[in-house]
């Protein structure tokens, strides 16, 4: 990524907290909002030790980090977690609600509807669903006392596309509805949109074949899969950049929802 693009915005005197920052998607809005001169609190599970290897080195580099453990699916976690992030920050300027799981390793068609269990579906539900509201809940006097934003990472799955399960997609479809009704509860001083990635090149956890992505490559408008920094992006500009837009759902695909 060009220095540039890292540099696009000036977040001196800035603080955000993003889940699920250890890797893909949250990493490299971590990555971003640090290069911008943003202090971020890092959100990963307790025993991921990418996390704190990312502080590490961030701080290495420069760059105001700190590392906030806890699991967004756990009710007391995730409060705690954010209180510690805030408290720790001193303020909140944005909230990336990144965390997310397809918690399987193997997409799952429609019509295999065996294949879809309780215990998928309460995993997918309390990690990328209820997730959202709680963090953004646990966070929103704070947000409201900086006049912030909230992200979160919805999916292209939610609008009518398949992804890695019916249910994933579901759960997805429910954060782009939070989205909205968030977005109601907490204006006008806080605004709340989301991200929708389509096809994405990072350490994802579903195991695509190469013939799946090639495909998702050819039917996109912009011949490419997008990359983590793609929705990094678009995540800074409508946490910082974006002063009239809230509850909207913002896609972020290269055009494979038009090409499919």
């Amino acid at each position: 990524m060009s220095s540039s693009r890292l540099a696009r915005y000036d977040l001196r005197g800035r603080t955000a907290l993003v889940t699920g920052g250890a890797s893909g998607i949250g990493l490299a809005t971590v990555e971003m909002l640090v290069a911008a001169g943003a202090t971020v609190a890092v959100n990963h599970l307790s025993d991921d030790q990418r996390g704190a290897a990312v502080v590490a080195r961030l701080a290495a580099e420069g760059g105001k980090a700190l590392s906030v453990p806890g699991d967004v699916a756990d009710p007391h976690d995730s409060a705690r977690m954010v209180e510690a992030a805030i408290a720790q920050l001193g303020r909140l300027d944005l909230l990336v609600n990144n965390a997310g799981t397809p918690a399987t390793r193997h997409a799952i068609p429609p019509a295999d509807l065996d294949g879809i269990t309780d215990e998928i579906w309460d995993v997918l539900v309390a990690t990328n669903l209820v997730s959202v509201f709680r963090c953004t809940k646990s966070a929103a006097a704070a947000l409201k006392a900086s006049g912030g934003a909230v992200v979160s990472t919805a999916s292209v799955s939610g609008l009518d596309m398949v992804g890695s399960s019916m249910a994933y997609a579901a759960t997805k479809a429910g954060v782009i509805s939070l989205t909205k009704n968030l977005a109601r509860a907490l204006a006008p001083s806080v605004r709340v949109n989301a991200v929708a990635p389509g096809a994405v090149d990072s350490t994802w956890m579903v195991d695509w074949t190469d013939e799946q992505r090639q495909g998702s490559i050819e039917r996109a408008l912009l011949k490419r899969r997008c990359t983590p920094e793609d929705l990094a992006s678009a995540i800074l500009f409508l946490g910082f950049d974006a002063p009239m837009i809230t509850g909207q759902t913002i896609v972020v695909d290269g055009g494979l929802t038009l090409g499919s």
